[in-house]
């Protein structure tokens, strides 16, 4: 007799949980960043129209792929396919690409915990410029350290699953998002009310064509189309999995919709947090590790009270990081239950042994592997994995759900609307069948392509 599928207890359990996995570094951390470079509000309104037209129908369907078939993404296209078909052998490279996240997410997700621990403790307060830069290069040169962080931020995602669907996903994604919510707000207040942060406020809120097309129009659009597609994590089906654990009580175009108000609420925020705080110490936000451990900390090491900020910083960026980890930790558990029927208790102590080794090389790319350069000089493991996974299985694997559920030698059209319209609230525009099947796949190759160009030089 087959075991029943677990099921979340609340809709706002499946938004957070959904949310949760969406915001991550990406919100955090890339969107200040090239908000920053692409010259601020006027980039914000390019990317919210993407978010729309791009991330919000790929996220539909993925859920529909889940609920529809009841399964983790290495069973669903095989539940749903034609027969003859092949699209089930997407499901295990899916998984794949989940490992391969976690490769290195949970390698920077030990960074911040380190940051957390560094901050509280006061050993980034009342120390020169070059000191914090030497802290960061201190870590990283540091296998040791960063393994034991590591470690920790393995051990923490996945005793949540340990504990369980209900009582410990579900449970402990709705306390971290919540207290993530009012951590970033309180950080808000204080980086909006810094003396000089007018400043900041009007270079992000204020939108200013002219700085954009200084940017480059052209590559503007294009960051914006890339950033609203990443943020999202689609197409490894780490959405598809919360999309097997609701019922069919509501349509899946709005709960899609509240996922990614929340999403992007996260990130909006996050700029109000950054900007207004760069501007008022006279720092321009810039790329990379830099501005979150470097930077920054700077920043709050001049602040009054910067140790207590410090640390509701690194604490709301470890939230963010932890709840992506915790998404996709369940996403990889539930493959071994539903396929290899596997209990969840074995599935979480094989998975903490396998991702702390697949953990390691990412760990050594930037010490004891630091000759090795994958894509040329400069570049590390970290990258590579990066690479595997921004520019690769998430388009393409996005591309996979979008032909999956249009075309005829696929689920269907008709198959994926009556599923993403079952229950009450918004419904997926049915004029948009055009657009979905033709227009939008060809968007989603262009992200892939420019991503190649964009990487390479």
């Amino acid at each position: 007799m087959s075991q029943e599928r677990e099921k979340l207890r609340s809709r706002l359990g499946f938004i957070f949980l959904a949310a949760g996995c969406a915001i991550g570094l990406g919100n955090v951390w890339r969107f200040p960043f090239i908000t920053g470079r692409y010259g601020g509000a006027a980039f914000v309104v390019i990317y919210i129209i993407f978010l729309l037209i791009f991330g919000l129908p790929i996220m539909v369907m993925e859920f529909a792929v889940g609920r529809a078939s009841q399964k983790n993404v290495g069973l669903a296209f095989k539940e749903l396919q034609p027969k003859g078909t092949k699209w089930s052998i997407y499901g295990p490279i899916a998984i794949a690409g989940n490992y391969v996240l976690m490769m290195f997410y949970t390698v920077i997700s030990g960074w911040l915990m380190y940051y957390f621990f560094s901050m509280a403790k006061g050993s980034l307060t009342s120390v020169p410029t070059e000191a914090i830069g030497a802290h960061f290069g201190a870590l990283i040169e540091s296998p040791g350290t960063m393994t034991l962080w590591m470690i920790i931020a393995v051990v923490i995602g996945l005793g949540i699953c340990a504990m369980g669907l209900q009582k410990g996903v579900e449970k402990v994604t709705k306390y971290m998002m919540s207290a993530l919510l009012v951590v970033m707000i309180l950080l808000v207040i204080k980086s909006v009310t810094l003396p000089g942060a007018g400043e900041g406020l009007k270079f992000y809120l204020l939108p200013d064509f002219k700085r954009l097309a200084d940017a480059g129009v052209w590559s503007s659009i294009y960051a914006a189309m890339g950033q609203a597609f990443f943020t999202l994590s689609l197409g490894i089906g780490s959405m598809a999995i919360f999309g097997s654990y609701i019922g069919k009580d509501r349509s899946l175009t709005g709960e899609s919709v509240n996922v990614i108000l929340l999403d992007t609420f996260v990130a909006l925020m996050s700029g109000l947090i950054i900007f207004p705080a760069a501007f008022a110490f006279g720092v321009q936000p810039d790329a990379g590790p830099s501005l979150i451990f470097i930077t920054l900390p700077n920043i709050f090491n001049s602040m009054g009270g910067g140790r207590l900020w410090g640390s509701l910083f690194f604490v709301f960026m470890c939230f963010a990081a932890l709840s992506t980890v915790v998404a996709v930790f369940e996403n990889i558990i539930s493959y071994w239950i539903d396929v290899h029927k596997w209990s969840r208790r074995k599935a979480v102590l094989v998975n903490l042994v396998a991702i702390i080794l697949l953990a390691l090389p990412c760990v050594f790319g930037f010490n004891l592997w630091a000759k090795f350069q994958p894509l040329g000089a400069g570049t590390n493991v970290l990258d590579l994995e990066d690479f595997i996974v921004s520019n690769h299985l998430l388009p393409l694997g996005s591309l996979v759900f979008l032909l999956f559920a249009t075309s005829k030698r696929g689920w269907g059209w008709k198959n994926f609307l009556a599923e993403a319209d079952t229950g009450k609230g918004m419904k997926f525009p049915k004029w948009s069948r055009i657009y979905v099947s033709y227009i939008l796949p060809i968007l989603v190759i262009f992200v892939f392509i420019m991503g190649y160009i964009d990487f390479f030089s």
